[in-house]
């Protein structure tokens, strides 16, 4: 694989509609084996994914999405919703063996969802670079019914959702003029 800075990055944009191509599970598959290996603290890898593809869940999945975003996520033919789950700690003894890292975070809610919201952003990232990398595109969205959401995908698991991401080929008649970025002294100190 010849990845470049241009395909993850400065060519790369965010789609707003999607060419009728589907994606077989094989690079579902693919996709998921690449990202699991960005890092996370005590590699506690707490993101969960759900790759929604059916006509039923695209419609479960509409019902959740602000006016806004329902035609993207119509369109695309897959949307993962990356969710984090609560109760990561649990696989701390498999994930992390060095030490007891579940005792850092029983019993401690606050710590917990810190971790699991920064951690699981984390890897949703890693999911749009790993989709860039295999030659997808991909539209990260938050603007969803939250509790909607969870009741409608995550209901009876400790999974809340962070935020949702169409995949597939963008269509390029779609995409809006890039918007500009923060320059370095804008966004940057150096100490």
């Amino acid at each position: 694989m010849n990845v470049t800075t241009e395909q993850l990055f400065t060519e790369a944009r965010t789609q707003n509609g999607y060419l009728p191509e589907p994606l077989p599970d094989s690079q579902l598959h693919a996709l998921y084996d690449l990202l699991k290996w960005g890092p996370t603290a005590a590699n506690c890898s707490p993101a969960r994914f759900i790759f929604v593809r059916s006509a039923e869940a695209k419609a479960r999945l509409i019902a959740c999405m602000s006016p806004g975003n329902q035609a993207k996520v119509g369109q695309a033919p897959v949307t993962a919703i990356i969710g984090m789950d609560m109760a990561f700690y649990e696989r701390l003894p498999q994930l992390f063996p060095h030490t007891d890292a579940r005792a850092w975070f029983a019993g401690k809610p606050a710590v917990i969802e810190a971790t699991a919201l920064r951690n699981s952003s984390l890897q949703g990232a890693y999911l749009m670079l790993a989709a860039r990398a295999l030659g997808l595109d991909c539209g990260p969205m938050s603007g969803f019914d939250a509790a909607q959401l969870d009741a409608a995908f995550w209901a009876g698991s400790s999974v809340k959702t962070n935020f949702v991401c169409t995949l597939g080929h963008g269509n390029p008649a779609l995409v809006m003029p890039r918007s500009p970025r923060l320059s370095f002294d804008e966004a940057c100190q150096l100490a």
